[in-house]
């Protein structure tokens, strides 16, 4: 992808002479990336869990618009209520406390991981980051804390922003997002239609200049095969690595509105 992973512009800015994402940048990433997953729980012909989403595995075109990308850890998802009992897989920081605890995997744990992406579009800051003080090194930890009291926020925001009156009312919305996402509990986080629900009123408030259909949630799609080789081996792990160059072939998002 021409301008690289969400991971280039949030963290590495300078280092890659980028310019710092605008708030604008960062609601339009946010809801892309929401799509993205709420495809993959809710509008697939099957639900799968992507298990590893985090900025690196977001990928950015010359438009700044964000495609979910690296399926290699993708499982299908559990129906219902239930939970699917797996090798624990993901990166620190975004994983839900009780798929760290137990390894079991419901699409509550990637709801958990897309609240922590969210504070990072917020903040600037990593999910894990010890290169400072402890009380602050774990973001969720200290995020949560601050949100407790709604006027520390603005203490927490990318000083790179430098927001107005009408953006923190933005950033608001957004930071109390992702505290429901990281609810400790995965019964008191929504499922990801809510997030999408709340993002897209947001970016309306910043239109893009040329108006584009919106039709189809703007996902470009091309699934029949991978999903037909998913269910003729009923999804296991073993046919899933298999076909996993097909699999990432055909199951890609383009989020082009």
């Amino acid at each position: 992808m021409p301008q690289g992973t969400l991971t280039h512009h949030l963290f590495e800015c300078e280092e890659n002479g980028y310019t710092p994402l605008t708030w604008k940048q960062r609601l339009a990433i946010a809801l892309d990336v929401g799509r993205g997953i709420e495809y993959l729980h809710n509008l697939a012909q099957q639900s799968f869990i992507h298990r590893d989403l985090k900025p690196s595995n977001i990928l950015l075109g010359n438009d700044m618009r964000a495609k979910v990308a690296d399926f290699g850890l993708v499982k299908n998802a559990p129906d219902g209520n239930y939970s699917l009992e797996t090798r624990l897989a993901g990166t620190f920081g975004y994983l839900a406390p009780e798929y760290a605890a137990t390894g079991r995997v419901t699409t509550k744990v990637e709801v958990y991981a897309f609240g922590v992406v969210l504070m990072e579009l917020i903040t600037g800051k990593k999910a894990l980051d010890d290169s400072v003080p402890d009380e602050r090194s774990h973001l969720v930890t200290w995020f949560r804390r601050v949100l407790i009291n709604k006027e520390n926020v603005p203490k927490t925001i990318d000083q790179t922003l430098n927001p107005d009156e009408e953006t923190m009312l933005s950033i608001y919305k957004m930071a109390e997002l992702a505290g429901h996402c990281t609810a400790r509990e995965p019964y008191q986080r929504p499922d990801m239609g809510h997030p999408v629900n709340v993002l897209v009123p947001l970016v309306e408030q910043w239109k893009p200049s040329i108006d584009t259909d919106e039709s189809g949630y703007g996902v470009e799609l091309n699934l029949p095969r991978a999903l037909q080789r998913w269910q003729d081996n009923e999804g296991t792990s073993t046919s899933m690595f298999n076909d996993l160059s097909i699999f990432n072939q055909d199951i890609y998002f383009s989020y082009s509105h």
